[in-house]
């Protein structure tokens, strides 16, 4: 699949190595508290997933405006929202984190995956879970169900605001998955976000290898005055050797 950069190549640069643990960690330090998608894990926890939310919204299906039966593609805002995915967008599904029936299943993930998507996210299931392994396309739910969507979900709007597991998602937050799982960004700190995370990681590398060579936790996690030295020492050493 062709890489669409939604933010500057040295961000996305960055929002490629570092854990989603970490820019929870820093989304925190700037009053985010709840940025982590929980319950919804990746169907290929060896892709990583770097983009844009396009958003789309289920309401519970009820019998009188829709039985599933038949899907009109000009009108379904499921389907319409499948045909507005652009390169470098994750479709974010509100499925109210209810797994009684599929946001979507393979068919539609490999219409968004050629149309250059860079993953799809849902509260709810997928169905034909199997075919989504077999697809270069990161994606990520809180269950499998063969039902189709139409059975328990309504698709009512897409390019909104929505809820998804718990987390506000607005259009155009950055959405960032590994084999953890799924933060979302605000775009407006993306920037300094993935450059603090970076930095963390790197801090955060040296200080495994102090426990991991039997030094103790106390002075080390968090550093002490001692230990930033040594790390500002070892990373001066390493800029200029």
């Amino acid at each position: 699949m062709t890489d669409h950069l939604v933010v500057s190549a040295e961000v996305d640069a960055a929002l490629r190595v570092v854990s989603t643990a970490t820019l929870t960690a820093q989304l925190l330090r700037r009053g985010i508290r709840t940025s982590f998608l929980a319950g919804v894990r990746p169907l290929r926890p060896d892709l990583r997933m770097v983009g844009r939310a396009i958003t789309l919204r289920y309401v519970p299906m009820r019998e009188d405006i829709g039985t599933g039966a038949e899907f009109d593609n000009s009108t379904n805002p499921q389907r319409i929202a499948v045909e507005s995915v652009g390169p470098g967008d994750v479709l974010v599904i509100d499925a109210r984190g209810d797994t009684r029936a599929a946001s979507l299943g393979n068919i539609l993930a490999t219409r968004i995956l050629r149309r250059g998507a860079a993953g799809i996210v849902t509260d709810g299931a997928f169905r034909d879970t199997p075919g989504f392994i077999d697809l270069d396309l990161p994606t990520y739910a809180a269950a499998a169900h063969a039902a189709t969507s139409a059975t328990v979900h309504h698709p009512v709007d897409f390019g909104l605001p929505i809820g998804c597991a718990g987390v506000l998602v607005l259009p155009g937050d950055i959405l960032v998955g590994d084999a953890e799982g799924v933060v979302v960004i605000p775009v407006a700190m993306v920037a300094a976000v993935a450059a603090d995370a970076l930095e963390q990681e790197h801090l955060e590398a040296f200080l495994l290898r102090l426990v991991d060579g039997g030094a103790a936790v106390p002075g080390v996690y968090p550093p002490n005055e001692a230990t930033m030295l040594a790390y500002r020492d070892e990373n001066g050493a390493l800029s200029t050797g």
